[in-house]
């Protein structure tokens, strides 16, 4: 039984409250929360902290700190549990400069516990699909991908998010997903250009638009907004032979279809369901799963600082008007 210290009780911190709770092989032991009511509030009967040392000092036994804490609070906290000889869980994006996630990295290597960050997207069954179908090569090499993630702009704990020097903007809190998901399936970016409102003064609203070009020649443009109600995610991946196309506002499932069939000569169009489980669960039971047999993860901690390696330089890009190259 593995037992879990949540810290946060946030949007992240409850999703993430709510799959240990469902997890048989793990004891959800205890929440740190300054607002003692938000973690009431999910009803699991787990004790409640003010202060990650209080909750040390007084569980009995902690084996998994798990991080939901704003972003700029990350390290801190990553190198406490660290500190502690507890392996750690945490959300994206593992830190808000590369520098810090480094240290980071190091700093758990360093006392030997495992670093996990919650790159949720590789568990949604409609992408790890999607890049099933690249890698068996089923719509051709990819010439230009399109993604999309948007909604209203978020509200947190002290309203953090607006802090721009503390959150990063939608670029390294939200679009980062995209950057991750387009790394793992077409490898490292080369350039990066991006624009923004960044600066533009339009209250709690933000987008932007990032265009990567991969070492291998492919192209995707990336779009992230926070100026939308509701919330949807989109993808396009345009191959030589197909194209993959995704749009979870349709409410159907991921489709291929082939360009032959378009052409009239044959191919098929094949429908894929997603699976029970929600993401988050999927992704947390692995991260379990690893602890207990020392299996390397789905997503590394040196995915999590590539993929934030591509949002800062957009963020560069963005500040600068410059394109932004990768070493």
């Amino acid at each position: 039984m593995h037992h879990v210290l949540l810290l946060g009780a946030g949007t992240m911190g409850s999703v993430h409250a709510r799959s240990y709770a469902a997890m048989e092989n793990v004891t959800l032991a205890g929440i740190v929360e300054v607002r003692k009511e938000k973690a009431e509030e999910l009803g699991l009967g787990v004790p409640v902290f003010a202060t990650y040392e209080e909750a040390m000092a007084s569980l009995p036994r902690v084996d998994i700190v798990d991080v939901c804490l704003p972003t700029y609070l990350h390290k801190t906290y990553v190198k406490k549990a660290a500190n502690d000889g507890k392996h750690v869980i945490c959300e994206k994006p593992l830190a808000r400069h590369l520098a810090d996630a480094r240290e980071m990295i190091d700093f758990c290597k360093e006392k030997n516990v495992k670093l996990f960050v919650g790159h949720v997207l590789r568990f949604f069954p409609e992408y790890e699909k999607s890049r099933a179908f690249v890698q068996k090569g089923e719509i051709g090499d990819v010439a230009v991908a399109r993604t999309f993630r948007g909604g209203i702009f978020p509200t947190a704990w002290n309203d953090w998010y607006a802090d721009h020097q503390n959150s990063g903007g939608l670029v390294l809190d939200m679009i980062i997903h995209d950057f991750d998901f387009l790394r793992w399936s077409f490898g490292d970016v080369e350039r990066v250009y991006a624009k923004s409102l960044l600066g533009r003064g339009f209250a709690r609203m933000d987008y932007a638009l990032v265009t990567l070009r991969f070492k291998s020649g492919m192209i995707a443009h990336v779009e992230g907004s926070w100026a939308h109600e509701g919330f949807a995610m989109k993808m396009e991946l345009a191959g030589k032979s197909g194209i993959i196309n995704y749009d979870s506002a349709q409410e159907k499932p991921l489709i291929a279809v082939s360009r032959a069939k378009q052409q009239g000569v044959g191919g098929v169009a094949v429908p894929e369901s997603p699976l029970n489980e929600n993401p988050y669960f999927r992704e947390l039971k692995h991260f379990i799963h690893c602890i207990e047999t020392g299996g390397d993860s789905l997503v590394t901690a040196e995915d999590a600082y590539k993929a934030m390696e591509i949002a800062l330089a957009a963020i560069k890009s963005i500040e600068t008007g410059e394109v932004v190259t990768l070493s």
